[in-house]
């Protein structure tokens, strides 16, 4: 019984002269700038040539005759445009898009201008054959042997969907969409090398040697064996033996992208997040498979166009609107605060923890020496706490915010799942990587949660990736070493579920010290019972299930775009440390190191500073530099810096001590932070005073630039408001919070506003 016949009212010899009609005539209104130059002829001054040459698919064929370009998309936008009375032209093209690529490219073929200039140096052995082909129909009369249309088309046709198109998941894709133009959204997971795919098949008789030639459709195809030449074998009764010839053949570029769903659809290990638009269409098993599959088909898409929505940080398309607000932010003094508050602002707290997480956002800044040894600017923070403290949701929101970002968990992968596995592919039959995690997260960030739930054998993946930002395979044959340039954002519970209080850190923790170490940062998140702070979390909680926002701030927050897009400006600059800077981190490192060896000494030291210690202060004062949109680090970017590690360090320390309880208000903060500003401007005053000795020795005008030097030091305790201001707010102060620090310890007779209340003085240095 043969299969019922389906009568579809096309008329397709008047779709082809619509399509020819379109091809020939329409006119493209946004050019690029390289067409309008390439269409640009100075030597000629013909006027049918003038008007002609805005037409953009003619141009694009002219290019094609002259062996300069190998790729026509046609873009159904421009369909739509041209055909803005009728628009069924483009609809059936996506209802049959397999049918109507086969039409657009007969009517190229009949479109196809002569070259325009001498192409001989582009001739291959098979426009050789057809030379000789054609002269050998012209020498015999009567007989007219055709070609292949894929043997004579030196181009590959693609349809570009309509930008209105909306993605579908993969799982929506049903057999109702076979042979429709679609378009679907996925995360590549896999992407193959190019390989020539086999379009037309070139045979040689060893009798008669004349050419045969075999127009393929499929993957694969049963090869012709006996000679089909009707004037010279079969006139004479003569079976020749065909043999392929593998330079007269025609090939097209293939590669295959494999996607899977998405993160929310399923859970998966995402990459890069595309839209692929084109022609879903079914495929038969071959072999064995084909046996036991019986009637049933795989299923492909004939991928026509990509489009990537998270695009890297050097690819991003700034619009003026975005432009506009980049630069109104860039000149907030409380950029800092805002930015950091604007990260998961359903998030109750942890202003410090987002503070730091912005910093990872942006990054320190990665070397390159001549040796080619490289230094990290990639920061790494660890999050250690109770459960319930918000940590899986600050990763998920740093993921989504990351142009590059993956998250994944512990437990979920192994040590294969994180850097990489050795798979055969299913088309070549070859042993290939298939990236894991951090593969995938390269130039991005990969969120680990639940990192003391993984397995110690899979964590040892891990210590390579955090510092040489490489992973070095050696399987099946396999010996290379891949990228990955990733910040680690880990998140981790303590051994025994909640923090036990009456052990050390480093028992709680129970992570080598090993990997400990190459976190810059690692904070730890207790959830202790204090009556203000619980009843500010339920009201905000609640706040968020009933209006499903977030509370009302006393400012506007950033939307995640804007902040993507400043994070993408920010990366452009590459600061660097002065001098000043420079002596400034030495001393601050050697105390720092000296207080550790007292710590340890005293038995009180949870952690230990080291150079990565050092690495980690300068990586985090080049992101707030970057921040600033500055090229050099300032002194308060590595005050920021340390605070943050101080803060890290403290987080580990027995909270249970009172001596960290005594000042936590806002006030104290802002005192303290101008009483450093105070010992900085003291010690400079003193370097400057030795300095000036050592100059000037001893004598009458020495003593005299002493006596000034003494002056200048009686006055370092006078601080410029303006520069108090301006350190206050870009540590995320306000400016209410900071007068009211002034006017409570003026109370106290700490200092007084002198010079009309433009300079601050400390009355105990009096």
């Amino acid at each position: 019984m043969s299969l019922p016949v389906v009568t579809i009212d096309v008329d397709y010899d008047a779709e082809k002269e619509r399509i020819k009609q379109f091809l020939s005539t329409f006119t493209s209104q946004d050019k690029d700038l390289v067409d309008g130059m390439a269409d640009i002829d100075l030597h000629d001054d013909d006027s049918t040539h003038t008007r002609t040459k805005n037409v953009k698919y003619m141009n694009q064929l002219q290019r094609i005759a002259n062996r300069e370009q190998e790729m026509l998309v046609i873009d159904l936008e421009d369909i739509s445009e041209h055909e803005r009375t009728v628009a069924e032209l483009v609809s059936r093209i996506r209802r049959n898009a397999r049918r109507y690529v086969s039409l657009f490219s007969d009517v190229v073929d009949e479109l196809m201008p002569q070259p325009t200039k001498d192409i001989s140096e582009h001739d291959e052995v098979i426009d050789v054959i057809l030379h000789q082909r054609r002269e050998r129909n012209e020498r015999m009369e009567g007989v007219q042997e055709g070609f292949p249309a894929h043997l004579l088309r030196r181009y590959n046709l693609y349809f570009q969907p309509l930008r209105s198109d909306i993605a579908m998941a993969v799982r929506d894709v049903k057999g109702a969409h076979l042979g429709r133009l679609i378009t679907v959204r996925g995360i590549v997971t896999r992407v193959s090398e190019v390989k020539p795919l086999l379009r037309v098949n070139a045979y040689t008789c060893d009798v008669c040697g004349s050419e045969t030639f075999q127009d393929i459709s499929r993957k694969d195809f049963q090869p012709i064996l006996d000679c089909q030449n009707e004037a010279e074998c079969k006139k004479n009764g003569i079976h020749g033996t065909l043999h392929m010839q593998t330079r007269a053949c025609r090939f097209s570029p293939f590669q295959e992208v494999k996607i899977q769903e998405m993160a929310d659809q399923v859970p998966v290990s995402p990459g890069d997040i595309v839209h692929l638009g084109g022609i879903f269409l079914p495929i038969p098993y071959t072999g064995y498979q084909a046996i036991r599959a019986g009637l049933l088909t795989d299923t492909y898409l004939e991928a026509h166009h990509i489009h990537q929505l998270k695009k890297q940080y050097n690819a991003m398309e700034i619009t003026p609107e975005i432009q506009r607000a980049i630069d109104s932010l860039r000149d907030d003094p409380q950029l800092y605060m805002k930015l950091a508050q604007s990260i998961a602002p359903e998030i109750y707290g942890h202003l410090d923890v987002k503070k730091a997480l912005l910093l990872l956002l942006v990054g320190g800044v990665t070397k390159t020496m001549g040796d080619g040894m490289k230094i990290r600017g990639d920061i790494n923070i660890c999050l250690m706490g109770d459960p319930g403290v918000a940590k899986s949701q600050l990763l998920k929101y740093i993921s989504k915010v990351a142009p590059r970002g993956v998250y994944t968990t512990g437990r979920g992968s192994s040590g294969v799942g994180l850097t990489a596995a050795v798979m055969r592919d299913p088309v070549t039959d070859e042993m290939v990587l298939e990236g894991g995690a951090l593969v995938l997260a390269d130039n991005g960030i990969c969120c680990i949660d639940e990192f003391d739930k993984m397995e110690e054998s899979d964590r040892t993946a891990i210590h390579e990736v955090m510092e040489q930002q490489t992973i070095s395979i050696s399987k099946a044959g396999i010996s290379t070493t891949l990228n990955a340039r990733t910040s680690i954002l880990a998140a981790a519970n303590p051994l025994y579920g909640r923090y036990n209080p009456k052990i050390s850190p480093v028992e709680n923790i129970n992570l080598p010290a090993a990997l400990l170490s190459r976190f810059d940062l690692l904070f730890l998140i207790l959830d202790k019972p204090t009556r203000e702070d619980d009843e500010h979390l339920a009201e905000h909680v609640t706040y968020v299930h009933m209006h499903n926002t977030h509370p009302e701030f006393d400012f506007e927050l950033i939307d995640p775009t804007l902040i993507r897009h400043y994070i993408a400006r920010a990366r452009e600059h590459r600061p660097t440390v002065p001098a000043e800077v420079s002596n400034y981190i030495v001393e601050t490192y050697v105390r720092l190191r000296k207080v550790s060896k007292d710590d340890e000494a005293q038995k009180k030291s949870h952690t230990y500073t080291s150079a990565r210690t050092l690495l980690g202060v300068l990586r985090l004062a080049q992101a707030l530099a970057r921040l600033r949109f500055s090229n050099e680090v300032a002194h308060a970017d590595v005050d920021e810096a340390l605070r943050l590690m101080e803060v890290s360090k403290r987080s580990l320390d027995d909270d249970e001590d009172e001596a960290h309880d005594h000042d936590r208000s806002d006030v104290s903060k802002i005192f303290r932070l101008i009483k450093e500003m105070a010992k900085q401007a003291q010690t400079g005053k003193k370097g400057r005073r030795t300095r000036g000795s050592k100059r000037f020795g001893r004598g009458p005008q020495g003593e005299r630039d002493m006596d000034v030097d003494s002056d200048e030091e009686e006055n370092a305790e006078e601080l410029s408001m303006v520069d108090i201001r301006s350190r206050v707010l870009t540590s995320g102060f306000t400016e209410a919070q900071l007068m009211e620090t002034i006017i409570e310890y003026e109370r106290l007779d700490v200092w007084t506003r002198v010079a009309n209340n433009s300079k601050l003085r400390f009355i105990e240095s009096d």
